[in-house]
């Protein structure tokens, strides 16, 4: 018999309901993503160091209205409430105000359990002709990692004069609480810091990469080079100011079987630019030749001659510009026991040689003078001791051997007055800042006969130990000697902290508005965990 099937077997599945449009925009943005959503905003505002009104710009607002309906299905009129709840200028302004706040007392807190910090400063000047000085302080952690902290950017509205300036570091250093625990500021070599680095109670460090570039620039100041750097200047500003020249510049690249770049135009504060520039027009001569016969009879080629002297020059730029790389600094990277090492470097690669042209001897002539004047106005005292107190450079070849003995008796002197520092802690502690180096180089006369021969065994011990290469790190060599050399520790702590060169302009800070850029620029540097320079 045939078998019949039932109703039940023989009825198609319930059909499931589809999702409605309707039903997606009936869903609100809970309160957690609405906060992550605020939050990122606001990190990249800071983080960039945008200025606030970029969260009314119409393509940000797109952007996240196409984000957000993907994500919630919200309609245009519901978006727009929500992002005039959540992204004003109002709303980013306040979380901005709140996170720096929260990360302002991160790095209090840190800088309370430090000993000993150090100041870099720099004057620096908005587009909107505002002017501004930032403060960034540096120090090491327990585990001998090198922390650097905006402190602030402080517009001025004064003359900066000496006294003016003095006042203004003061300052910064009372809101931090750091006053008592400066031990040296790095400046630019501008008469004014010199001047107000007098009136203060810390060491003054003049920043050395900018000397350097100082005396370049005077060397190249009316000099037999001016023919053909001017030339350069002419040829890079043809195909900056024009795409149209660009492209053929590129066009001509690939026939040449060259790589693809652009000119660098010299700028007169921007460190190596001059080189960069030279650099860059010898790499292709070739296509700038052709390309300039075809499009611009106006504009002349540097001769086969003025190229030949532009290497000359190149070779010995590019020394200056290792050095000042060096003395730059990285982060983690320490600079101040590098200078003196960096600074009998420089004398050797300008030393005349018999195969110097005329144009070359002024040049290397001219750039040693103006050094060594430079030279004499650095802390060489503060120095030497960095270089003994880095295990690179300890052995201290680049001193002679009356001035290495008199810098290890220094170090002697440095070592009794913190042991009389310690004797002095139990009693009421002064309001007033730490004098500057007073007694550096003899060990002070009170002291006892078994003080000074236990001071003096610490020493050899140290200088006992291996010297490490010049691209090891000393930081990690301290980390894992310090508990082998606690008092000399504290020293290195003391004066390899000092950083040589301040903070670097940026383009995108020197644009922000005066009410925010200190929030701004300080809270960038926090969250990211960069240098200050």
């Amino acid at each position: 018999m045939a078998k019949h099937t039932t109703d039940a077997e023989t009825s198609p599945p319930p059909r499931q309901s589809q999702t409605t449009l309707d039903c997606f925009q009936r869903r609100r943005m809970d309160n957690s993503t609405s906060n992550r959503l605020t939050t990122s905003i606001t990190k990249w505002v800071a983080k960039a160091c945008r200025p606030v009104n970029v969260v009314d710009d119409e393509g940000l607002l797109e952007i996240i209205h196409i984000a957000s309906n993907d994500y919630t299905g919200f309609n245009s009129i519901q978006f727009n409430f929500i992002y005039i709840a959540l992204f004003t200028i109002a709303t980013v302004t306040s979380k901005i105000h709140d996170s720096y706040e929260k990360e302002k007392a991160k790095v209090e807190e840190a800088l309370r359990q430090t000993n000993t910090v150090a100041l870099t400063g720099d004057y620096w000047t908005s587009l909107s002709n505002h002017s501004y000085l930032g403060v960034t302080a540096h120090y090491f952690d327990t585990h001998w990692k090198l922390r650097s902290h905006a402190l602030t950017v402080m517009k001025t509205d004064e003359r900066h004069y000496a006294n003016v300036c003095a006042e203004h570091f003061l300052q910064v250093a009372r809101q931090w609480n750091i006053e008592l625990k400066i031990s040296s500021l790095t400046t630019d070599s501008a008469r004014n810091m010199i001047a107000a680095a007098r009136q203060l109670p810390f060491e003054h460090m003049p920043c050395i990469a900018h000397s350097l570039h100082r005396a370049i620039t005077v060397s190249l100041q009316n000099s037999p080079f001016d023919s053909a750097l001017a030339k350069c200047r002419k040829v890079v500003g043809h195909f900056k100011h024009s795409p149209a020249n660009a492209a053929e510049l590129e066009q001509q690249q690939v026939t040449h079987h060259q790589k693809k770049e652009s000119l660098t135009q010299e700028v007169s504060t921007r460190w190596n630019s001059t080189l960069e520039m030279i650099k860059r027009i010898q790499r292709n001569k070739e296509p700038l030749r052709e390309t300039l016969t075809l499009h611009a009879s106006n504009i002349n080629m540097p001769t086969a001659a003025e190229l030949d002297k532009l290497k000359r020059l190149e070779t010995v730029l590019e020394h200056c510009r290792y050095v000042s790389q060096l003395l730059g600094g990285e982060e983690n990277f320490v600079t101040c026991s590098v200078v003196l090492p960096a600074l009998c470097h420089l004398p050797r690669v300008m030393e005349v040689s018999e195969d110097d042209p005329a144009y070359m001897i002024k040049f290397k002539e001219t750039f040693t003078t103006d050094m060594d004047k430079r030279k004499e106005k650095t802390n060489i005292t503060w120095l030497r001791v960095a270089s003994a107190l880095d295990p690179r450079f300890k052995d201290l070849k680049c001193l002679s051997r009356a001035d290495r003995a008199e810098v290890w008796s220094s170090i002697c002197a440095l070592l009794q007055e913190r042991g009389e520092g310690l004797a002095q802690q139990n009693k009421p502690v002064t309001t007033e800042p730490p004098k500057k180096m007073s007694r550096l180089m003899s060990v002070p006369d009170s002291s006892s006969d078994d003080e000074e021969d236990c001071i003096e065994k610490c020493v050899e011990r140290y200088k006992a130990e291996p010297s490490i290469g010049i691209e090891d790190c000393p930081l990690q060599w301290w980390s894992k000697h310090e508990g082998g050399h606690s008092e000399m520790a504290n020293l290195a702590r003391r004066y390899l902290t000092v950083f040589m060169s301040g903070h670097v302009v940026q383009k995108k800070r020197a644009a922000l508005s005066s009410e925010n850029v200190n929030r701004l620029v300080c809270l960038s540097n926090w969250l990211s965990g960069k240098k200050g320079k």
